[in-house]
């Protein structure tokens, strides 16, 4: 259990930040920057959160921001030696098996929806405006992890699950338009 009695400790003043083996690194490093765009995606499906009514869909949404910041901690966590990128007690590392739960709702929300007859501005309803903001910076945290796992090494199931992540909610915010039938549809070249 993590337990905060002070909020400032005046150890990043001099602009670093620890990580979870105690070494200390730029806060502009690569890997700060990956670490930021998964706390600003938590943040921003916080916000989507508070757009949806239905209490199964908030408490998925919720496990999510959970496995989010488990996907923080690994990214905060350098690679030992020989890393095989498991967990174990001591060290937090995103899963297969989170992957694959995600991979499962995607698959579950999708087939529920019709098929995509064009691609689809981020709109309709407010809920599904919120998701699609989520998911535009889920994009932009995989690249950020993308280009970090260039510079380090990085567990390859913390990509894959950002990865999937943009998806599910891709899906979801389809879902939340009325199954897509609110889709706001894509006309190439409309406003000419």
């Amino acid at each position: 259990m993590v337990k905060l009695n002070k909020i400032y400790t005046k150890t990043g003043d001099d602009g670093t930040t620890g990580l979870v083996d105690g070494s200390r690194l730029a806060k502009s490093d690569i890997r700060m920057a990956a670490i930021g765009d998964v706390d600003e995606l938590n943040s921003a499906l916080g916000v989507a959160i508070c757009e949806i009514s239905d209490a199964a869909l908030v408490q998925s949404l919720k496990a999510i921001q959970n496995d989010l910041f488990d996907l923080g901690a690994d990214l905060a966590t350098p690679a030992g030696e020989g890393d095989d990128f498991g967990p174990s007690e001591m060290v937090l590392r995103v899963t297969s098996s989170q992957v694959e739960r995600l991979e499962s709702e995607i698959d579950r929300v999708n087939d529920h929806l019709d098929p995509l007859t064009s691609f689809i501005l981020p709109g309709g309803s407010k809920a599904a405006a919120s998701i699609h903001l989520a998911r535009a910076v889920a994009r932009r945290a995989e690249r950020t992890a993308v280009g970090a796992a260039q510079a380090i090494a990085i567990n390859p199931q913390a990509i894959t699950y950002i990865n999937r992540l943009s998806d599910y909610l891709f899906v979801l915010g389809r879902m939340l338009n009325n199954g897509g039938k609110a889709d706001i549809l894509w006309v190439p070249g409309a406003s000419r």
